[in-house]
């Protein structure tokens, strides 16, 4: 049996204080099995969002993203100051994917119109609830005899009581009110809980490879995820050949987003965040890996979407429209912006931790947003070819021209 195992065995049901992360821990599979619940959770965004693919759709979705991932980053953090995987914490995050598989289910019926039943965004109102109060409590679990976590305990409080009753008021209201109050909610619990984080004093990170870890892992598997967008929008057409060429394109295209952050970034990021004094890991962590890869996680899931969007045009008449019609404004921009946001994130991530942005994707970025009005003339599968070929262009190029190990120095 290997010491891990033994590990596990010993204290895997232990009570008490929970062990505190150690500088070399790794993610466990328990927390893998976390994180794919929660990237089950955005991709039913995505679902959420084809329902309805205009711009007011799209804000609704980039706030129930803010909903999720608010939440993952705050347990990420938590998993590194004691171990997840056991005892009462292990409890308390089963807890929170029970309530975030039954969050990711109401998803789709998330915004209430008319006379429509309140049951789905009040379940997704209360389930948010009850993800933000195990956090509170397993926090002051873990903070006994720490007087500094305690006081930043009691300040988080404070934007967490603020904006839980406009939640419950916006879920009641509906329509535009609701859009309204709920953004204003969870901005109020993200922008209130980072400031606090940042300069009232959130425990440093003891183990800066596991939190760089946790945050690749979400990204890996939310780009696994999104593949499922293919079988969504092909349905039973996924046997025509224009169809299985944007399936492929789509693989591509999740490759080279792949590459551009593990080979690129991810590795010389989180050597960067292991220099960084144990004092002040605090504040490149929230901002470096929590603030930015919300932004890469926005990007793959609109990004997902389009991709079923452009399928969907595609088995929508195959005779007449073999490479599907052009796409309609709103969902050109979720194709081809999902991957400008992904570059985007990469760049301020590369910016925060690395202290360098090359210049090609710069250029791709504003190339992909050049390229928006011509796409939307072209036939679903060419627009999707033209996103296809931007990244792996870009990918061939810092194949060649760029080092980051370097740059990271």
């Amino acid at each position: 049996m290997s010491g891990e195992q033994d590990w596990s065995m010993r204290h895997i049901f232990r009570a008490g204080p929970p062990p505190r992360t150690e500088a070399t821990h790794r993610t466990t599979p328990f927390e893998v099995f976390f994180d794919l619940v929660f990237v089950f959770a955005f991709i039913r965004v995505a679902t959420f969002t084809a329902q309805s693919p205009t711009p007011l759709g799209l804000l609704h979705s980039l706030v129930l993203l803010l909903l999720l991932w608010w939440p993952f980053t705050n347990y990420a953090w938590l998993a590194n100051q004691v171990r997840a995987d056991v005892g009462l914490i292990r409890a308390g995050n089963a807890a929170v994917m029970a309530a975030m598989f039954v969050a990711a289910l109401v998803l789709p019926e998330a915004w209430r119109y008319d006379n429509q039943s309140l049951a789905a965004p009040m379940t997704l109102a209360v389930v948010y609830i009850v993800i933000r109060a195990v956090y509170l409590a397993l926090v002051w679990h873990i903070s006994a005899g720490n007087a500094r976590l305690r006081a930043s305990l009691r300040l988080r409080v404070i934007p967490i009581s603020v904006g839980l009753p406009a939640l419950l008021l916006g879920a009641v209201l509906g329509g535009t009110t609701q859009t309204l109050l709920w953004a204003a909610a969870f901005l109020i619990d993200c922008v209130g809980g980072l400031f606090i984080a940042v300069s009232a004093g959130r425990a440093p990170l003891p183990s800066p490879s596991h939190f760089a870890e946790r945050h690749g892992l979400i990204v890996i598997i939310a780009l696994g995820e999104s593949l499922i967008s293919v079988g969504v929008g092909a349905g039973s057409a996924v046997t025509h050949w224009p169809v299985l060429i944007a399936a492929l394109l789509a693989l591509a295209t999740a490759l080279a987003l792949w590459w551009l952050y593990f080979e690129n970034a991810a590795a010389p990021a989180g050597q960067a965040l292991s220099r960084i004094p144990v004092p002040d890991r605090t504040r490149t962590g929230s901002i470096a890996y929590s603030l930015t890869h919300f932004v890469l996680i926005a990007g793959i899931i609109y990004l997902a979407l389009g991709i079923e969007v452009v399928l969907a045009h595609m088995t929508h008449d195959p005779l007449q429209h073999p490479a599907g019609t052009p796409l309609g404004w709103t969902s050109t921009a979720v194709l081809f912006g999902g991957p400008a946001l992904y570059l985007i994130g990469r760049a301020l991530f590369l910016q925060l931790t690395v202290r360098h942005i090359p210049l090609a994707p710069i250029v791709a970025t504003g190339s992909i947003v050049a390229l928006l009005p011509v796409a939307r003339n072209l036939p679903a599968l060419a627009a999707l070819a033209l996103v296809a070929i931007i990244l792996i262009a870009l990918v061939c190029y810092e194949r060649i021209s760029w080092q980051p190990t370097a740059a990271a120095r």
